[in-house]
C-alpha cells in the first residue's frame, strides 16, 4: 500500500485539474484554492485520489475524491509567487541627483 501526501506551500490561486474518463469522454474537474492562506493538497490512497481545499490549520474545506484507475491527467498549477516587498520611492524622490 502506498500512500503518498503532497503538501503545496502556496496560498489563493493554487489550483489543481482533474481529468477523467467517463465512459463516452473525459470530465474535467477543478479545485482552487479560493482564499488568502489556504492551499490544495494532494493525496493517493488505495487506488483512490482525493484533492482538498485546506484552511491554515489544515481543516478540509472541500474535497474531491476520484478512482485512480480513471484519471488521465492530474495537473497543479501553483500560485504564482509574489515579488518581495522592497523600499518604495517616492514619486518627487525618483529625480533626486546625489
Amino acid at each position: 500500500m502506498s500512500h503518498r501526501r503532497v503538501r503545496l506551500v502556496a496560498m489563493r490561486g493554487d489550483r489543481v485539474e482533474v481529468v477523467v474518463d467517463s465512459g463516452s469522454g473525459v470530465l474535467k474537474y477543478e479545485i482552487e484554492a479560493t482564499k488568502a492562506g489556504r492551499r490544495v493538497e494532494v493525496s493517493t490512497s488505495r487506488g483512490v485520489i482525493e484533492v482538498s481545499e485546506v484552511t491554515r490549520s489544515g481543516t478540509p474545506v472541500r474535497s474531491g475524491r476520484f478512482m485512480a484507475d480513471r484519471v488521465v491527467a492530474l495537473v497543479e498549477h501553483p500560485a504564482p509567487e509574489v515579488a518581495p516587498k522592497g523600499r518604495r520611492v517616492h514619486r518627487a524622490q525618483g529625480n533626486l541627483q546625489l
